[in-house]
C-alpha cells in the first residue's frame, strides 16, 4: 500500500509539472510563420484553419481535423476561432496573453476560451491548446498539445491576397508537455 502511495505522490508531482507522462521530450520546439486566409469571403481553396499537432494549414472544408480557425467577422473585427464556436466541439481553446511572445516558457492548464471567437489585432499574443489525443509514443496515454502564437500581420481588406493573418506559432509536439520555449521543452 505505502509503494501504491509513493507511486500516486510521484505522479501528482510529474503532472504538477506539465509532463504527466514521466517520459523525455523527443521533439524540438521551433517557430513558423504562417498565414492563413478568411473563412468567409475568400476562394476556398485557401487555407484557413491550423492544425497545432500536425503543424499544418488546413481548408476547413477538406474534412480534415484542425484546432482553430481565422475569420473577420460581421463587425470587421479580426478573430480566432476555436472548434466550439464552429458547431465541432469544444475540442480546441484560446487564451489571450498579456505576456510577450518570448517570456511564455509554460502554457497554463487553464483559462482557455473554447466556445466563442477571439478577437485579435496585429501584435496579439495568445496561448492555444488542441483536444486530448492518444500519443503515439505512449499506449493509452490522452493528453492536449499546446502552443503560443504571436499576430505579426492582419490585412482585412478584400484585394486578391487580403483577408489574412500572418502569425509565428510556436508548437511543442511532444505530448503532455506543455513547455513553449525553443529546442527540447523541460516540461
Amino acid at each position: 500500500m505505502r509503494s501504491f502511495i509513493l507511486f500516486l505522490a510521484a505522479c501528482a508531482l510529474i503532472v504538477s509539472c506539465g509532463n504527466p507522462s514521466g517520459l523525455r521530450a523527443g521533439f524540438p520546439n521551433k517557430p513558423d510563420t504562417v498565414s492563413l486566409y478568411a473563412l468567409t469571403r475568400t476562394p476556398v481553396s485557401l487555407p484557413s484553419g491550423y492544425s497545432i499537432k500536425d503543424l499544418q494549414r488546413i481548408r476547413t472544408e477538406s474534412g480534415s481535423s484542425f484546432d482553430f480557425a481565422f475569420d473577420i467577422d460581421s463587425t470587421g473585427q479580426p478573430v480566432l476561432l476555436p472548434t466550439g464556436p464552429l458547431k465541432l466541439g469544444q475540442q480546441s481553446g484560446i487564451q489571450t496573453s498579456a505576456q510577450n511572445f518570448d517570456s511564455i516558457k509554460v502554457a497554463p492548464t487553464s483559462g482557455y476560451n473554447v466556445d466563442s471567437a477571439q478577437v485579435v489585432h496585429e501584435d496579439s499574443v495568445l496561448i492555444l491548446m488542441t483536444r486530448a489525443s492518444l500519443c503515439q509514443s505512449i499506449v493509452g496515454f490522452v493528453a492536449p498539445y499546446y502552443a503560443k502564437l504571436h499576430v505579426l500581420a492582419i490585412d482585412t481588406t478584400s484585394a486578391p491576397n487580403g483577408r489574412r493573418i500572418d502569425f509565428v506559432i510556436l508548437s511543442d509536439l511532444n505530448c503532455g508537455f506543455r513547455g513553449l520555449e525553443q529546442g527540447l521543452p523541460h516540461q
